[in-house]
């Protein structure tokens, strides 16, 4: 009988959104979404970080799911990083991407002239490079490289998915890997960066660990992602290391905890994003909800947030409405200065994480 895993209890949330990316034609529909609950904790065995509540039956991707951040002149700025990246250190022929999305980032890659094909049931275009299905063994692909960008934290078993994509590849080829940064959520005390949908949560020291051979690694667009470039051959189970253990902070929550202190205001938040599903949430569970939600992703607009119910708005379909007093909590601060310019800098802008 196998003993369950040994682990260290960090974080814990109840009743949270199963699907924070997926959007609502309804206010009811949006709150009365499948729910789960948060476990975070650290492995004692393989030193890795995950969601000890998950419940896989509970997840189903479709086309509803929407995560398209590429409306934003930051983040395509930051993809085209990463494409270059990918392009001098694994090269542009022969490549699969996994979990490739609405394919925005393959098309970048296939626009550079790589020979690509993607992987992804959510996806809702007709492109031929795309099949709508998840990659596997069984469709008899290999590759020179394949491309990984936030799926690894979605996955219950990384270390093994990882070497399930090896052994799908002839247990070879190198893999560019990306994911938000555990370090930076804990630093920032980013309590509305932990989701249900987030199985995992890494560090730089968990891809060490699991791989022995790595071409590239370190941290992008801003700090808040990780990104490394291993050896598919060169994989190896990870093993907890006393020297890198979690330093979880003790105070994480302490600004959710001061949003119910402070006098009522009327906070706007912008991104209808994961960071804006779960700050809406939990502040509206602290007694101090948000009035509004503001996204530039069209589709978005109109339809309503996981668990809150909110209405997603067009900037200019609000903007005009509110009052110069009120206070735009921008979700994510690489896109401060695009939010300002947007909003002709004509409110008071709090950068979460940094108030």
């Amino acid at each position: 009988m196998t003993q369950p895993a040994k682990t260290r209890l960090l974080y814990s949330q109840d009743d949270f959104p199963v699907f924070q990316n997926r959007m609502y034609n309804s206010a009811q529909e949006a709150q009365t979404c499948p729910r789960g609950d948060i476990r975070i904790v650290e492995d004692l065995t393989s030193g890795l970080i995950r969601n000890a509540a998950f419940d896989p039956a509970l997840v189903d991707y479709d086309p509803s799911y929407q995560n398209e951040q590429a409306n934003s002149v930051p983040f395509r700025q930051h993809l085209n990083w990463a494409a270059d990246l990918i392009s001098e250190k694994i090269g542009l022929d022969d490549l699969v991407e996994v979990g490739c999305g609405k394919g925005t980032f393959l098309e970048m890659l296939a626009e550079r002239g790589a020979s690509i094909t993607g992987f992804d049931p959510t996806y809702e275009g007709d492109s031929s490079l795309i099949q709508k299905q998840y990659f596997g063994p069984d469709l008899g692909f290999s590759a020179n490289g394949l491309v990984l960008r936030h799926v690894l934290e979605h996955i219950e078993d990384p270390y093994s998915f990882l070497c399930d994509l090896r052994d799908a590849n002839g247990g070879r080829g190198q893999i560019y890997i990306e994911v938000p940064c555990f370090d930076w959520i804990c630093d920032g005390r980013s309590w509305f960066d932990i989701f249900y949908e987030h199985v995992n949560y890494f560090r730089l020291s968990d891809f060490h660990k699991m791989f022995g051979k790595v071409t590239a690694i370190g941290r992008c667009f801003g700090g808040q992602y990780l990104y490394v470039i291993g050896d598919l051959s060169s994989l190896r189970p990870p093993e907890f290391d006393p020297d890198t253990q979690v330093s979880f902070p003790e105070d994480f929550t302490a600004s959710l905890e001061n949003s119910a202190a402070i006098p009522a205001k009327r906070d706007v938040v912008w991104g209808g994003a994961s960071k804006g599903v779960i700050y809406s949430l939990l502040r509206e569970r602290a007694g101090s909800p948000v009035e509004a939600v503001i996204d530039i992703n069209p589709s978005k607009q109109g339809r309503f947030l996981a668990g809150t119910g909110l209405r997603v708005c067009a900037p200019e379909d609000i903007l005009p409405t509110l009052p110069q007093s009120t206070r735009v909590l921008v979700m994510n601060p690489n896109y401060c200065e695009e939010i300002r310019k947007i909003s002709n800098d004509q409110f008071t802008y709090v950068e979460v994480g940094n108030d």
